[in-house]
C-alpha cells in the first residue's frame, strides 16, 4: 500500500515538473528493426550491382564517344583536303587560262561547282594585301570586310608562313556563319605565299550536327570554337579553353583522349577528342552523363521500387501482427492525447473483457464529464468575459463587489436608427453581427473585456477583473485599431454599394465598483459608478465636436506621453461642479502616419463636421451637458 502511494506521489511530481519518459511502442520497434534489415540488404545489392553496371556503361559510352569523334574527324579531314585540292586546281587553271577575266574563270571552275566556298585569296609573305583575291558572286559578304578580316588574322597567318595549317572562325566579325582555312601555297614571284579560303559554316555544320545523344564541336589549339552543334555558339567567337576536355586536348601529346567535365551550368558530360590530321584543330564529341547513364538510373529506380514494395509488404504484415497487441492500449493513449489537446468528444471502444476493457469504459465516462464542463464554460464565455467565466466556474465569484481603478470605454454607431429604418430586420442583425465581430476583436486584441452590448453600442472595461498595468494605453490602442478596421470595413461596403458608417468612442479612467450585481439567482458581472456615466457622456460628445475618439482628462494624464491629442472645448456635465476638459485622440506619437490635426483626421476617417452652435445647444439639452465657449 505504501509503495503504491509512493509511486503516485512520484508520478504527480514528474507531471508537475514536466518530466516525460521516452516512449517507444513495441510495434514501432519491430517495424524499425525489420525495415532497417531489409533496407540495408536491398540497398547493398543495389549499390554493388549499379556500381559494376555503371563501370561497364561508362566504358561503352566513352568508346562510343571517341569512335564518333574519330569518324567525324575523318570526314572533316576529307572535306577540307578536297576543298584545298579543288581550290588549288581552280587557281592553277585560271592562271593558265587564256581568258583575261580570271574572276569569271574562278566562278566557273570553283564557285559554281562548290557554292559553299565564299572567297579565295593568295597572300605573299611580307605583304598586307592579297596578291590574288576572288569572291563568289553569290556571297552577300562585303569584299572590304573580308579583306579587313584577313589583315586582322596576321598573327595566325604568320604561323602558316612557317608551315602550319590553321582553321579560324571570323563569323562574329563578318556577321555571317563562315570558317576560314589557311594553308601554305606555291611560291609566287619567288616569294612564299599562303592560300586562304573562306567557306560557309554549313559545310561543317552538316557533319557535326547532333544525330542522337552524342554532340560534337570543332575547336582550334587556342580553344576557339570553329564549328559547333549549337549554331549561335558557332557564330559568336566563343573560347572554350576553360573546359577540362579542352585543357586535356591542349596539353596532351596523343591524337585523342577522353575525360569527364562539368560546364558552367553544372551539367556533367562524358567527352572525347580527336585531332584532325592537319590545322591543329580537333573534334570534340560529348554526351550528357544523365543520358549516358540513363539505363543505370533506370535500374536504380527499379531497385528502389522493389525496395519500397517489399518494405510496404513487410510493414503491412508487421502492423497486422502487432495490432492485436497494441490496439487497445493505443486507443487509450490516443484518447488521453485528444483530451489533453482540449477535445473531450472521446469514446473508447471496449474490445476486451479484462482490466483494459474496464479502463476503456471508465475513460469514456470521464471524457463525457469533462465535455459537459467544457460546453458550460464555452457557453458561459459567450455571455461574459472568459476571465470572468473561469472565475465563476472555479466558484471564486460571489455577490457583491470591490472598488478598483479601471478604464471604461463606450462606442456607438452614428445615425444607426436612421440607417436601420431603411433595412429589413434580418439585414440589421447581419450587419450588427459583422460589425460587432470586428470591434470586439479590437478590444480582445488589446487585453480588454467587453462588458455588454447596448443596441449598437459597445461597453468595454480594462483593469477588471485583471489589470495589465497599462490599461488606459490599451484602451486607446483599441479605439485606434477600431478606427483603422472601420476604414477598411467602409471601403468594402462602398464597393458593395452599401451605406458607410462612422462611430464615436469615449474613454474615461477612474474608480468604479466592480463585481457581481443582482441576486443569488441572477447575477451580472459589471462595473458601476460615476466613471461609467462620464465615459458614456464623453462618447456622445463626438458628434457635437466632429471627432471619433474622445478621452477624459484623467485618461489623458496617463497617456499624454504616448498619444497626440487635440484639446476640445471644456464641458460642464450634470452632477459635476467643475468644468471638464476632454481631448480628441489623433494617433500615437511614434506613428509616422498620425494626422497633424483634427481637420486632417476628419478627411481620413470621413467624420462629419462638428454641429452648429444651434444643434450643439439642442443636443446638449438632450444629453444634459453644456459646452463652455
Amino acid at each position: 500500500m505504501n509503495k503504491n502511494i509512493s509511486k503516485k506521489k512520484d508520478f504527480k511530481k514528474n507531471v508537475k515538473s514536466g518530466k516525460k519518459r521516452l516512449f517507444i511502442p513495441i510495434g514501432f520497434k519491430i517495424l524499425t528493426i525489420t525495415s532497417l534489415i531489409m533496407i540495408i540488404t536491398l540497398l547493398g545489392v543495389a549499390a554493388v550491382s549499379s556500381y559494376f553496371f555503371r563501370e561497364d556503361n561508362e566504358v561503352k559510352a566513352m568508346e562510343d564517344t571517341l569512335n564518333f569523334a574519330m569518324l567525324i574527324s575523318k570526314k572533316i579531314n576529307s572535306d577540307l583536303l578536297h576543298t584545298i585540292d579543288k581550290t588549288r586546281i581552280a587557281l592553277i587553271s585560271s592562271r593558265n587560262s587564256k581568258s583575261k577575266d580570271m574572276n569569271n574563270t574562278m566562278n566557273e571552275l570553283l564557285f559554281k561547282r562548290d557554292p559553299e566556298i565564299i572567297s579565295v585569296a593568295v597572300l605573299k609573305k611580307g605583304e598586307d594585301k592579297p596578291n590574288v583575291f576572288f569572291k563568289s558572286r553569290y556571297s552577300q559578304l562585303d569584299e572590304n570586310s573580308i579583306m579587313d578580316r584577313i589583315k586582322a588574322e596576321k598573327e595566325n597567318l604568320d604561323k602558316v608562313f612557317k608551315g602550319d595549317e590553321i582553321l579560324f572562325n571570323p563569323s562574329a566579325y563578318l556577321k555571317e556563319p563562315v570558317i576560314g582555312l589557311a594553308v601554305p601555297f606555291d611560291a609566287v614571284d619567288n616569294k612564299e605565299s599562303i592560300l586562304l579560303i573562306i567557306f560557309s559554316m554549313d559545310k561543317i555544320a552538316e557533319i557535326i550536327v547532333s544525330k542522337g545523344t552524342i554532340k560534337s564541336f570543332i575547336i582550334n589549339n587556342s580553344g576557339d570554337v570553329i564549328g559547333h552543334f549549337d549554331s549561335s555558339i558557332a557564330r559568336s567567337n566563343v573560347n572554350l579553353s576553360s573546359l577540362n576536355i579542352v585543357k586535356m586536348m591542349r596539353s596532351n601529346s596523343n591524337q585523342n583522349g577522353q575525360t569527364f567535365y562539368t560546364d558552367e551550368q553544372g551539367d556533367r558530360y562524358l567527352a572525347a577528342f580527336q585531332f584532325l590530321d592537319f590545322t591543329g584543330a580537333a573534334v570534340v564529341s560529348i554526351v550528357p552523363a544523365s543520358v549516358a547513364f540513363a539505363s543505370v538510373y533506370k535500374i536504380l529506380r527499379i531497385i528502389l521500387y522493389i525496395t519500397l514494395i517489399s518494405l510496404s509488404l513487410a510493414v503491412i504484415l508487421i502492423l497486422f501482427f502487432s495490432k492485436t497487441l497494441t490496439d487497445p492500449i493505443r486507443r487509450l493513449m490516443s484518447a488521453a492525447d485528444t483530451i489533453q489537446s482540449g477535445d473531450f468528444s472521446v469514446v473508447v471502444p471496449v474490445s476486451t473483457r479484462d482490466e483494459i476493457g474496464r479502463l476503456s469504459s471508465s475513460f469514456t465516462e470521464m471524457a463525457k464529464g469533462l465535455a459537459e464542463r467544457e460546453k458550460m464554460k464555452d457557453a458561459f464565455g459567450k455571455f461574459v468575459n472568459k476571465e470572468v467565466a473561469e472565475l465563476a466556474l472555479k466558484g471564486n465569484l460571489k455577490l457583491g463587489g470591490e472598488r478598483k481603478e479601471v478604464v471604461v470605454f463606450f462606442s456607438d454607431i452614428r445615425s444607426f436608427t436612421e440607417m436601420s429604418e431603411k433595412l429589413q430586420p434580418e439585414e440589421v442583425v447581419e450587419f450588427l453581427n459583422e460589425y460587432m465581430t470586428l470591434m470586439v476583436k479590437c478590444v480582445n486584441d488589446n487585453k480588454g473585456a467587453v462588458d455588454k452590448f447596448i443596441g449598437d453600442a459597445i461597453m468595454a472595461v480594462w483593469g477588471a477583473p485583471v489589470s495589465h498595468g497599462n490599461d488606459t494605453e490599451n484602451a486607446v490602442n483599441s479605439a485606434l485599431l477600431m478606427r483603422e478596421v472601420l476604414i477598411k470595413f467602409n471601403k468594402e461596403r462602398s464597393k458593395a454599394k452599401k451605406p458607410v458608417i462612422s462611430i464615436g468612442c469615449g474613454i474615461n479612467t477612474g474608480p468604479v465598483l466592480v463585481g457581481q450585481i443582482g441576486s443569488e439567482d441572477r447575477m451580472e458581472y459589471t462595473v458601476i459608478g460615476d466613471t461609467v456615466n462620464f465615459a458614456s457622456r464623453i462618447e456622445a460628445l463626438n458628434k457635437a465636436f466632429g471627432t471619433d475618439i474622445l478621452i477624459s482628462a484623467d485618461a489623458y494624464n496617463n497617456v499624454k506621453r504616448i498619444f497626440n491629442v487635440e484639446p476640445m472645448k471644456k464641458i460642464k456635465v450634470k452632477g459635476k461642479i467643475d468644468p471638464q476638459q476632454i481631448y480628441a485622440v489623433l494617433g500615437r506619437k511614434n506613428d509616422p502616419n498620425c494626422p497633424e490635426n483634427i481637420s486632417i483626421l476628419r478627411k481620413i476617417v470621413g467624420i462629419s463636421p462638428p454641429l452648429s452652435n444651434k444643434d450643439i445647444h439642442i443636443k446638449a439639452n438632450e444629453l444634459k451637458y453644456e459646452i463652455i465657449e
